[in-house]
């Protein structure tokens, strides 16, 4: 179970990206969360770095859709202003909105990435859809209640992937 719970890479943040690493390994396509990924959770905009993280993304070729559980208006007020579509209500670890995503995209299994907050939506969502997994540490401490206790989870699996050296 703990390879499910498994991120290839383990980021601080998405800025750490190495973009150039990702396309020589074939990878075009990223599908990102939203909430304490990209922004605060509930924060209702972008903010100017991560508009210019989006340019560069795009400039670079990439492929970018927005894969929250969060409700279908504040998905779609985010994903208007950065111009991506989007899934909201996703029910991440289900395996159906990340085969929604890779349709959306026109894009194949082997050359796709997930970037998230969380192991056991976006990770284990990611893993469970044979895709490559980027686990970024969350932006804020501010959550949602019901994420708020995962956390709890996480940590001890966070834990346990370091004293084995997965991350």
């Amino acid at each position: 179970m703990l390879k499910k719970l498994t991120p290839n890479l383990y980021l601080d943040s998405i800025y750490e990206l190495d973009l150039e690493k990702l396309k020589k390994n074939d990878i075009d396509t990223i599908i990102t969360d939203l909430d304490n990924t990209l922004v605060g959770w509930n924060e209702p905009s972008p903010n100017s770095k991560l508009m210019n993280w989006f340019e560069n993304l795009t400039k670079q070729g990439f492929k970018v859709v927005i894969v929250s559980n969060n409700s279908e208006n504040r998905v779609a007020s985010f994903a208007k202003e950065v111009g991506l579509p989007f899934i909201s209500k996703a029910n991440k670890p289900r395996r159906s909105p990340f085969s929604r995503a890779i349709e959306l995209t026109g894009s194949k299994k082997t050359s796709t990435a997930v970037i998230g907050d969380q192991i056991f939506t976006d990770v284990l969502g990611g893993n469970r859809s044979g895709l490559f997994t980027i686990l970024v540490i969350p932006i804020n401490e501010k959550e949602f209640i019901g994420t708020k206790i995962v956390r709890q989870g996480e940590k001890m699996v966070l834990r346990s992937l370091s004293k084995k050296g997965l991350i």
